[in-house]
């Protein structure tokens, strides 16, 4: 039931007919958070947080009345009048004039150095107007400057004023050259080392002094004390990642990893990455878009407990029962006096300085410990996953599959008229998406690139940009989603009509690299740096590349893009491992033209081969949707290249035709037929 909102009297009315002990108040500060995460899938999932209760107990009148209270309170923090960034921007120079800083770094990521962000930690996007995924500002007396990288060229001319901000290359325009050049000698660049790993710290000060200036840590943040409607930090459900989806219990991964820290002398690891909270303590959550992560942190002690650092009224009901007696929930604001006890017990605490931030490698020295330096003891095992894990995932990967399926049909019938956009393309997609079983949102922001927009890697599409699919052209999908029990991501470069013969030259290489990876047998202890020539050998072979790297991991019902492994030219030391899954994914990009990615993700196994003198390993392919025959030249594959290919188009048929109706199953048969040299 749905309703104006009464007011708080009548709220308060509800509440205590409902035997709940909250009131108007922290229903409106719950309100608050909760409008500061992403809706999702449910707009009522927030309800929970309100008693204690499920939705559906709720009295229709009280669960009418809180859905109005938010409709209200949403209502009044619409922003109808353009940002004025010169405004930001000159009440940040007074902050830092105030504070006796000549400069001051923005950066785009928060105290979880995540790759989303809630709507709180977008203190660049405030400042400046930029909305990219990377990037950083400096902000000095005089002058001020935007860094990004190629991804964003175009994005932050569009977004951000050249009258405020010099644009600049994160890469090619390091920097602290421009600092060096724009602040005073002597002068004091502040930083917040909240947002910013000891790792950048150690290597900005360096670089700071050779240069004659001095890096300060702020206390607090100077773009917070000028951001008077700043959100407050999101309140988005915690629920539990229950054992049949998991695999694992919490119980036996505190128990392994607690057993590697008292083993090497640890004490303690301060963990400060949310997907590495989220599966070892078989959690999940909606703080942010695109990931179910629970924004924390946590410390986990060589006897297996766990101190949770997160807002308690997160945990929905039932959580802190899964969570067991050894797991302390905590209020985040205690984390200091939790670092400031490691310290006094003199014992070793560990901290990977690659995703710490600087405040809590800063706050344990102060207290004394002694501080090991290590990759995040839950980056390793996370990424291996168990045989729950990998059948959830096959079996989110059909449902997946099954719905692109129904995409390219619906697409194949709308794109001749020459009515579909990339915009519709995602939407209709996401459509297809969201009445599987058990889905739970996009895993990322759909790429949706036609004609030359596919050429830019990392493509959003806006209103702005947003193109027609024409004949004659490519369209490039890059798409995925979250699953309770996995994790998609997949991309197919479909031909608009007919394709060129270069289209179908640069396919078919395309395609030839993916066949290579896909069916690569390798030794235990070999690194994805060390297969991914493999990929790029037919483009090379005809004087192309591509930029970005050739796979990255994937979490199971979490990130992405998830570490430590991965396939690039980038050296990567991590060895792949069996369940470690990986993307596939070599392309093609001509500037201005198209672009061509072909995207499945895979899971590393074991391969047994009678007259191996080491233990092999191969993979698997999880990714179930066809590849378009249409842009393929027969004459540029080799037998056994074709023979992969109508294998996996057999496969992918079987698994996929009994979930399509008659009309859409008879368009796959077609799709997936063989070819014959």
């Amino acid at each position: 039931m749905s309703s104006a909102y009464r007011g708080d009297e009548t709220l308060a009315q509800l509440l205590a007919g409902a035997g709940l002990a909250q009131t108007p108040v922290g229903i409106r500060d719950l309100v608050a958070g909760v409008l500061a995460a992403p809706e999702g899938t449910d707009p009522d999932a927030w309800l929970v947080l309100a008693g204690g209760k499920l939705p559906g107990k709720f009295p229709d009148d009280l669960a009418g009345q809180l859905r109005a209270l938010k409709a209200e309170v949403a209502a009044a923090h619409v922003v109808t009048h353009a940002p004025d960034h010169a405004a930001r921007l000159a009440s940040l120079r007074a902050a830092l004039k105030r504070r006796g800083l000549d400069g001051f770094v923005v950066p785009r990521g928060d105290e979880h150095q995540g790759e989303y962000v809630p709507p709180r930690a977008q203190r660049l996007a405030w400042l400046t107007g930029f909305t990219g995924s990377a990037g950083q500002a400096v902000v000095a007396a005089e002058r001020a400057a935007i860094f990004v990288d190629g991804r964003y060229t175009l994005q932050v001319q569009a977004e951000v004023s050249r009258d405020l901000y010099e644009y600049k290359h994160l890469v090619e325009d390091p920097l602290l050259d421009w600092v060096a050049e724009v602040l005073p000698v002597g002068g004091r660049l502040g930083y917040d080392p909240w947002l910013h790993t000891a790792g950048w710290v150690e290597r900005t000060r360096q670089q700071a002094e050779r240069a004659g200036l001095t890096l300060v840590a702020c206390e607090d943040n100077p773009v917070d004390s000028v951001w008077a409607d700043q959100p407050p930090p999101p309140l988005a459900p915690v629920e539990a990642q229950d054992l049949p989806f998991a695999g694992v219990s919490a119980a036996d991964k505190r128990a392994r990893l607690a057993d590697d820290l008292a083993r090497n002398g640890i004490g303690a690891v301060v963990l400060t990455q949310p997907d590495s909270i989220a599966w070892l303590l078989n959690i999940r959550g909606a703080d942010v878009p695109c990931t179910p992560l629970p924004l924390s942190f946590a410390i986990l002690k060589d006897d297996g407990t766990v101190d949770l650092f997160i807002d308690r009224r997160k945990l929905a009901p039932g959580v802190e029962l899964h969570l067991g007696n050894q797991v302390a929930v905590r209020a985040p604001e205690e984390l200091g006096a939790a670092l400031d006890a490691l310290g006094r017990g003199g014992r070793k605490v560990m901290a990977d300085p690659a995703s710490t931030s600087a405040w809590i490698f800063d706050r344990l020295h102060m207290a004394g410990s002694k501080i090991e330096r290590e990759p995040d003891p839950c980056a390793l095992p996370k990424a291996c996953k168990n045989e729950a894990e990998l059948a959830g995932t096959r079996a989110a990967h059909a449902r997946d599959g099954a719905a692109l399926v129904r995409f390219l049909h619906w697409l194949s019938e709308e794109a001749p008229k020459g009515t579909v956009t990339e915009i519709a393309a995602a939407e209709r997609l996401y459509d297809f998406r969201r009445t599987n079983d058990r889905f739970r949102g996009l895993s990322f922001e759909t790429i949706s690139g036609a004609g030359p927009n596919g050429a830019i890697v990392h493509y959003r599409v806006s209103e702005a940009t947003d193109r027609r699919l024409e004949p004659g052209s490519l369209f490039l999908l890059d798409s995925g989603a979250q699953y309770r029990d996995g994790t998609t991501d997949v991309t197919r470069t479909i031909a608009i009509g007919t394709p060129t013969p270069e289209m179908k030259e640069r396919f078919t290489l395309v395609l030839k690299g993916h066949i290579a990876l896909s069916t690569a047998r390798f030794p235990r202890g070999t690194t994805g740096s060390q297969l991914d020539a493999l990929a790029r050998r037919p483009l090379w072979s005809a004087g192309l590349d591509y930029d970005h790297g050739t796979g990255h991991g994937v979490g199971s019902f979490l990130s992405v893009h998830e570490g430590p492994q991965r396939v690039s030219k980038v050296p990567n030391t991590v060895a792949l491992q069996p369940g470690m899954i990986l993307s596939n994914e070599p392309g093609y990009y001509k500037t201005g033209a198209y672009g061509i990615r072909i995207e499945n993700l895979v899971v590393v196994r074991p391969l047994d081969l009678p007259m191996a003198e080491r233990p092999m390993l191969e993979f698997e392919v999880l990714t179930l949707a066809p590849i378009d025959r249409n842009l393929i030249e027969p004459t540029l594959l080799t037998q056994e290249e074709v023979v992969w290919l109508n294998t996996y188009h057999a496969r992918v048929r079987e698994a996929l035709t009994p979930r399509l109706d008659p009309v859409v199953a008879e368009w796959l048969g077609q799709a997936t037929s063989p070819i014959i040299l």
